[in-house]
């Protein structure tokens, strides 16, 4: 029996990774609504980040009464909503 093949998250270079993390930190800090780019999902994640916990390298986002935790590592994009 063989595996079924995942797919494998992109590789993002020190770069990009350092990026993604200065806009999350910006959002974090200014209390903005972003949406989430997020490897794997087919919809963004919307909300406000309410915790970046570096123990387990992950960001809640807060979306009304929902909390999503998302794996840094998995975030492939940081935008913000158009409306």
């Amino acid at each position: 029996m063989a595996k079924a093949k995942v797919a494998k998250r992109p590789t993002r270079d020190e770069f990009a990774l350092e990026e993604i993390g200065n806009q999350l930190t910006e959002a974090y800090q200014e209390k903005s609504e972003i949406l989430l780019t997020v490897w794997g999902e087919e919809e963004p994640v919307r909300g406000q980040i309410v915790n970046m916990d570096p123990r387990t390298g992950r960001v809640h986002v807060q979306y009304e009464e929902e909390v999503n935790k998302v794996k840094f590592m998995d975030i492939m994009g940081v935008n913000y909503p158009r409306d």
